[in-house]
């Protein structure tokens, strides 16, 4: 079992070493952990906390590598996040370094930030997620140096609807489109479970539409990742066995890392 989505303190929104989550992954049994670090550029009001240092990451995650070798494989990954108008640099950025995986994700929404109540006023559900899906259509459809595109469902962490889950038939049409690009483009999605915890103050979490996968094993759909996008250590592997279940019950019968950008199969 891979855990392909986990934060180290290089990404300014966690403070968890990475020697401390190899450590408890070796315990729990994983086979391998990608740390997928943030690399924001331009992020709203607050430019250089998600602005990755890249060269002190790539020697520490190289040497990270060596130390686990024969315990744990190391996947030296990132997590970038994509708007419109980042691309061109968010490209030249990437073309100096060298990664195992890169998870392709949408943070933020038309200049505006869904993890704040702000992003929310005046929004129908609908409206705001419907303006989500639009901008991951805008990410597939324009940029092309990712493997996987990460948490689909982000939309649904942290707004206060009634019901904040994600359903494929709600936006049947925008998720069809970014499947069949992605599947078009040798390129997968991540189940991110990390979507799925409890969230403040006791709110129950959003629920996960198993329509969603399902769908997009209809549509061909063979690449997919399991993450549990954690940033601390009680988080690794966060409900794995229950998600698993949920993938091969879908038709899936592997589920997928990454090493030197080639997906490697392992088998549920």
């Amino acid at each position: 079992m891979y855990d392909c989505h986990v934060h180290s303190n290089f990404s300014g929104d966690s403070d968890m070493p990475a020697e401390e989550a190899c450590d408890y992954a070796v315990k729990s049994g994983f086979e391998g952990v990608a740390f997928t670090d943030h690399f924001d550029y331009d992020f709203p009001g607050c430019t250089d906390f998600y602005m990755l240092d890249f060269d002190k990451h790539t020697v520490f995650m190289d040497r990270l590598k060596d130390e686990y070798a024969g315990r744990l494989n190391v996947i030296k990954g990132i997590e970038v996040g994509i708007q419109p108008h980042v691309i061109e640099e968010t490209l030249k950025k990437l073309s100096g370094y060298s990664y195992d995986f890169i998870i392709g994700a949408v943070h933020i929404i038309g200049g505006g930030d869904p993890y704040t109540e702000e992003f929310y006023l005046g929004k129908t559900k609908q409206a705001a997620y419907s303006g989500y899906l639009q901008e991951i259509v805008y990410m597939v459809e324009n940029f092309c140096e990712y493997d996987v595109l990460g948490h689909i469902d982000f939309i649904s962490r942290k707004n206060n609807y009634d019901d904040s889950t994600l359903r494929y038939y709600d936006h049947s049409d925008l998720f069809d489109t970014i499947f069949k690009k992605l599947i078009s483009e040798g390129k997968g999605i991540e189940v991110n479970t990390g979507t799925y915890r409890e969230k403040a103050n006791g709110i129950p979490a959003s629920r996960f539409d198993k329509n969603i996968i399902r769908r997009y094993r209809e549509l061909g759909g063979e690449i997919v990742c399991l993450g549990s996008d954690a940033h601390k250590t009680g988080h690794i592997g966060y409900k794995f066995d229950y998600f698993t279940n949920i993938l091969s019950e879908a038709g899936f019968r592997y589920t997928t890392h990454f090493e030197k950008r080639k997906p490697v199969f392992d088998r549920i």
